[in-house]
C-alpha cells in the first residue's frame, strides 16, 4: 500500500478532510485514531471541528506507515509512537537539535560569504524585500546555532 503522500503546505492549521487528503485516510478513521492515540490531540473549535497542527500531520504519517505500511496493531502502533516520543522528548532534554523531515545541506563558509554579497536588483519590489528580510532571519538562525 505504498502511496506517496503529498507535500505538507506551510500553513499552520489544516481541516479534517485537508489532513486526510495529506495521509491518504478519511476522516472518520483520524476521528478514530484520536481515540486510540492520546498524542493526537486536534485543537477544537466551533461545533466540535478539529484544527490540526503541522506536527500533528507528521504523527499522522508516521501512524499510518506504522499500521498500513509495516503492518503494527493499533496497540503494537501506540507503544512505537510511545517509544518514539520518549526518545525526541530525551533527545530534546540532551540538547540534540531535531532535524525530523528537514534536508540538511553541507555548506562551506566561502559558499556563504558569496551569498552575503547578493544584493536584490529592486529593494522596492516587495518580493525583494521579503528576499532580503528571510535573509537576514537565516543568518540570525545561523549565528544562533553556531553558538547553542
Amino acid at each position: 500500500m505504498e502511496k506517496t503522500l503529498p507535500p505538507i503546505p506551510a500553513k499552520r492549521y489544516f481541516t479534517i478532510g485537508e489532513v486526510g487528503d495529506l495521509c491518504g485516510v478519511k476522516p472518520h478513521v483520524l476521528r478514530y485514531w484520536e481515540q486510540e492515540f492520546t498524542q493526537l490531540r486536534p485543537m477544537k473549535r466551533r461545533g466540535n471541528r478539529r484544527y490540526y497542527q503541522h506536527h500533528e500531520v507528521l504523527m499522522i504519517r508516521r501512524i499510518r506507515d506504522l499500521l498500513y505500511d509495516q503492518g503494527f496493531t493499533i496497540s503494537g502502533a501506540r507503544n512505537k509512537m510511545q517509544e518514539l516520543l520518549q526518545s525526541e522528548r530525551d533527545k530534546k532534554r540532551n540538547g540534540e537539535v531535531m532535524l525530523d523531515g528537514v534536508e540538511v545541506l553541507e555548506v562551506d563558509d566561502a559558499d556563504l560569504e558569496d551569498f552575503e554579497d547578493i544584493q536584490p536588483r529592486e529593494l522596492d519590489d516587495e518580493s525583494s524585500v521579503q528576499l532580503v528580510q528571510v535573509r537576514r532571519e537565516l543568518f540570525e538562525i545561523r549565528e544562533l546555532l553556531a553558538f547553542g
